[in-house]
């Protein structure tokens, strides 16, 4: 069965790398909560567990796309940091969504070009989450 929409093999495998780093992120950060230690750690651990949770949603979330799309989900997660104390866990993750905030702008800007308003229009909101990501690490790191 055909899909409604045809993107380009380009934008899939923007996904594909979006799901990627997702899970990569998302198997960092329940490492760094689980192995958070000392009065920071048990002060920053339950947030650093719930934004683990929201990146494996978005994983999910951008591979059902891109299978409704035609392509195939990759398994494989880009490298996984995990840091040794709080202050270079919160480095890590802070450059983490960095790199997903650039990416995103660059997936929003594609889907748009190809009139793919939905992939658009849910990357906007998962945008949206990274930034708030992002802005909960660097705020980690002014107190660590």
């Amino acid at each position: 069965m055909a899909v409604p929409i045809k993107v380009s093999d380009e934008l899939k495998g923007m996904l594909n790398e979006a799901i990627a780093r997702e899970l990569s992120v998302s198997i960092s950060y329940m490492w760094q909560h689980v192995l958070m230690t000392g009065v920071q750690g048990f002060a920053v651990r339950g947030e650093i567990k719930k934004i683990s949770i929201a990146e494996m949603k978005h994983a999910e979330e951008i591979a059902e796309r891109l299978v409704y799309l035609g392509g195939k989900p990759t398994t494989q997660p880009t490298e996984i940091k995990v840091g040794e104390n709080l202050k270079q866990m919160m480095q890590i993750n802070a450059g983490q969504e960095v790199g997903a905030i650039e990416l995103y702008r660059k997936i929003i800007a594609k889907a748009e070009s190809e009139d793919d308003k939905v992939t658009a229009d849910m990357f906007r909101d998962i945008l949206g989450q990274e930034e708030e990501h992002h802005n909960t690490f660097t705020g980690f790191l002014e107190e660590s």
